[in-house]
């Protein structure tokens, strides 16, 4: 049976500002400049905006970007949870919402000074009121895993134990998103690629992981601007469609710190996501060509190709090595440069990306695209994307 929010939907406008690490301005202009520009590459104006989703950490109230932008009448408004996580998620709501008639027009959007206005990567902070949300970070912070990188080494160190992967492994996928990278003059790290040596010999963060699996830290801005597939076929882009759309969360998750699980490293979320997304779109693995997924640090690109069956259980360090994620493999990831080569904007530069290799306007273009998976943050509850040619 066909899923009711299959095709439904379609992105049919894309927008960003440059990527740096010191932007001059202000994260709301930032984010009005990234979804001007997205409103104009699809032939639409600010008044056909009637809805506005995003997700948390970023600093913009919907309603102040409404009106920044001449907005008329919002319809429909909505911020998902969980940071990274819920970076597909907003394009998830708004084909909802398109498909429900909620709204007509929905931008999707992230615009973060995430370098010059404050570090990213700083260690978590407990606010002073207490609550849920709070209370789960006792369990880790006092004991000296207060950051992403502590939290995200944790789980890399078990895969490590588990499967025989080594710091090479994932500094494969470092040399990877930045070759990527080099060819793209949006990137951060444009004309810096970086061997396997280069990985070695950068710094530890927390063992296992070294500075060059780590993310940036970036500012900037990106729109994605989502209505219905009737619609889309009128407008001046070639239409992608939102074939596949989830979120998940299971297996005693917690916010990026779920140790108590059988199999810490696993990803089970991300499992769900893969489950919901090949029932909604009605292919698998063999059909996608290739491969966004979220690499805020390198060690959980591994279990993720194995989450969508790429690999096999473990097998995803033999899968990089033999040079299935490049260009010339079997399934080229992040053709982009990803957040480890091009910028850091909270995986949403990532959708861009799967948008252009549908188009077929992509830097470092796939030959006969027909399906992208894009995949969110990885360790929280997450979600996820299938986006196919019209």
């Amino acid at each position: 049976m066909t899923h009711p929010l299959k095709d439904q939907a379609a992105i049919v406008g894309i927008g960003a500002t440059e990527f740096s690490k010191d932007s001059g301005r202000s994260e709301l202009q930032l984010a009005v400049e990234a979804i001007k520009a997205a409103l104009d590459e699809a032939g639409l104006k600010t008044s056909d905006v009637d809805g506005l989703s995003t997700f948390t950490m970023d600093n913009n109230p919907e309603i102040e970007i409404f009106r920044s932008i001449g907005g008329k009448e919002l319809k429909f408004f909505s911020r998902v949870d969980y940071g990274g996580g819920g970076a597909c998620a907003p394009v998830h709501q708004a084909a909802m919402a398109v498909h429900s008639g909620v709204a007509d027009v929905v931008v999707c959007y992230r615009a973060m000074n995430e370098r010059s206005q404050y570090r990213f990567g700083a260690a978590y902070v407990p606010p002073p009121m207490p609550s849920a949300a709070v209370a789960t970070f006792g369990w880790t912070v006092p004991f000296g895993l207060a950051t992403p990188a502590s939290w995200v080494a944790m789980a890399a160190q078990r895969y490590m134990h588990d499967f025989g992967a080594t710091s090479e492994d994932f500094g494969r996928v470092t040399v990877a998103m930045r070759r990527m990278a080099a060819n793209n003059p949006q990137a951060w790290f444009y004309q810096k690629p970086i061997t396997l040596e280069d990985h070695q010999q950068s710094r530890w963060i927390v063992e296992p992981l070294r500075l060059l699996d780590c993310c940036q830290e970036s500012d900037g801005a990106v729109a994605i601007v989502v209505t219905s597939a009737d619609r889309a076929r009128h407008l001046k882009q070639k239409p992608v469609l939102i074939r596949g759309a989830a979120q998940g969360a299971c297996d005693d998750q917690m916010n990026m710190t779920s140790f108590y699980r059988q199999d810490i490293s696993a990803l089970s979320e991300m499992r769900l996501v893969a489950k919901q997304l090949y029932a909604m779109s009605g292919i698998g693995p063999d059909d996608i060509q290739t491969a966004i997924l979220y690499d805020h640090f390198s060690p959980f690109v591994l279990p993720q190709l194995e989450a969508f069956d790429f690999c096999k259980r473990g097998e995803a360090k033999d899968f990089i090595q033999d040079g299935h994620i490049a260009m010339s493999g079997r399934l080229p990831v992040n053709t982009h440069g990803g957040q480890l080569g091009e910028a850091y904007i909270h995986g949403v530069n990532g959708i861009a990306e799967g948008v252009r290799q549908v188009r077929g306007t992509s830097v470092n273009q796939v030959r006969d695209v027909q399906h992208v998976l894009v995949t969110a943050g990885t360790g929280v509850p997450t979600s996820g994307l299938i986006l196919a040619a019209a």
